[in-house]
């Protein structure tokens, strides 16, 4: 007779995702299940399988659900004791139901704000955190930007919607409710120029001079520096190997917003556990923030399919979720995004008018036709295998000219790596060391506003050649061994 939470897991019924896949299915069940405290924190799923038979799915199915279940941080798998519920799902959070919180109000700002961002080049080792425009297709690019233009009616070409053309808002919608697992209509959509665009329009529109803005420590500083010019009052929350300190937070609930990058945490490379994911959302809506989803490069994740993003687990709408294709396709495009909450859209969307920067008609028709002819998806993949080839590469090199000599981080994803320097070396000696042989390095403490961290540096390595990376990867190993 089976008794216990695991019983639970055997008595669901697969639900409609099925439709998606048998593995989304069965995926989408157990998830839910842990997100509804039907299995609740501790309780042991069944074996792969039992559920197998149960649910007439293969276990090669059923493992991959456990691993990605696992890598999502909503279970722990340990051998000999089988597979448990590890993820915390706060009261709160299933209180929420589908109904939106009642949102912050907001007033229209008309400060400025901008903020450069450290420099960062194609072929230059190892600030090379860009897409490698050698790697872009242009003659696709060329066809689909030829066949919208051939076919847009002249009026649009003189009068563009001030969101964005609803054809890019509709292809952008479908790719967030395909890959990133958000439900989002087109409506919900404004086209910016990139995630830049989206916090200084952010900053103009809902930040109050006096309001607290918090960011995460170490952390972006175009966004610091935005909120600031804003009149935020600026509060750094410290990160840990799970993402943001949520119980920081705690001490903040006074807060206007916090601004997080959830997938692929910059600078650090960690990704949001599910518990503090859930736990972030507790605090928005008990402290009637905004939380700002800097989702900058997480469609190259190479260890499995990338996580769904904060947003899709945002059932009071507290989320404003930013992406941005400058960073998966290239640089120069500058075509970004924010889903924003109802009440949000026509204060940004006077913000954006009142500024002019709205995005040029052509590119945003040219990225459409991309989206829609599958172009776009059929690049990420190409890009992430190349990627994570350049990635293993330089790591092979690092492991074979300084072994011991040093620690890397953040490497299951992302445009970049954090590699963590011998103990007692100094960060500013060894940037210099590294520019005296030609390499860029940016020190992980200029990102740090209250935190100390061990000493380490960002590593960038996806617009650079396998040549590149070896020349570079032997003088960055010689480097290691030289620090005492």
């Amino acid at each position: 007779m089976r008794t216990g939470k695991a019983a639970i897991a055997l008595d669901l019924p697969l639900p409609t995702a099925l439709a998606q896949g048998k593995q989304q299915g069965a995926y989408a069940a157990l998830r839910d299940a842990i997100l509804d405290k039907r299995l609740a924190a501790g309780s042991r799923l069944p074996s792969t399988r039992t559920l197998a038979e149960r649910w007439q799915l293969s276990r090669g199915t059923l493992e991959l659900v456990f691993e990605r279940l696992r890598d999502e941080g909503y279970v722990n798998r340990v051998a000999g004791s089988g597979t448990r519920v590890c993820a915390v799902v706060p009261d709160a959070f299933i209180a929420a139901g589908s109904e939106p919180a009642a949102a912050p109000a907001c007033q229209p700002l008309s400060a400025p704000g901008t903020a450069s961002g450290a420099s960062v080049q194609v072929g230059v080792p190892f600030v090379a955190r860009l897409a490698d425009p050698a790697l872009f297709p242009l003659k696709a690019w060329s066809q689909a930007l030829a066949k919208a233009l051939a076919t847009a009616p002249a009026a649009l070409l003189s009068s563009p919607d001030a969101a964005g053309l609803p054809a890019l808002r509709e292809q952008i919608a479908d790719y967030l409710r395909r890959y990133r697992g958000i439900r989002c209509t087109a409506q919900d959509l404004i086209v910016t120029s990139g995630i830049r665009q989206c916090i200084d329009l952010l900053a103009r529109s809902v930040i109050r001079p006096g309001d607290k803005a918090c960011v995460e420590d170490p952390g972006y500083r175009t966004a610091r520096s935005l909120f600031a010019r804003a009149g935020a009052q600026v509060v750094a929350v410290p990160v840990t190997a799970e993402g943001i300190d949520a119980q920081a937070l705690e001490r903040h609930l006074d807060a206007r917003l916090a601004c997080v990058t959830p997938a692929h945490q910059s600078p650090l490379g960690v990704t949001l556990s599910v518990s503090r994911r859930l736990m972030l959302l507790d605090w928005a809506t008990r402290a009637d923030a905004w939380i700002v989803e800097d989702d900058y490069d997480s469609e190259f994740n190479y260890n499995n399919a990338p996580l769904p993003a904060l947003k899709a687990l945002d059932h009071g709408d507290r989320v404003i979720y930013c992406g941005s294709f400058n960073k998966t396709l290239f640089a120069g495009l500058r075509v970004g995004f924010m889903l924003v909450p109802a009440s949000l859209r026509a204060p940004l969307l006077a913000t954006l008018q009142g500024t002019g920067g709205a995005v040029g008609v052509t590119e945003q028709l040219g990225l459409a036709e991309y989206l829609a002819n599958g172009s776009f998806v059929r690049y990420l993949r190409q890009a992430r295998q190349a990627y994570q080839q350049r990635r293993d590469l330089l790591l092979a090199c690092l492991a074979e000219h300084a072994p011991g000599r040093y620690e890397v981080s953040g490497q299951q994803a992302g445009l970049h790596f954090v590699l963590w320097l011998p103990t007692g070396a100094d960060e500013q000696d060894f940037c210099q060391r590294a520019a005296d042989q030609g390499l860029q390095l940016q020190p992980i403490g200029s990102f740090c506003q209250q935190v100390q961290l061990r000493p380490a540096v960002m590593i960038g390595f996806t617009a650079l050649s396998d040549a590149q990376l070896r020349f570079a990867g032997r003088k960055l190993a010689a480097l290691l061994y030289e620090v005492s």
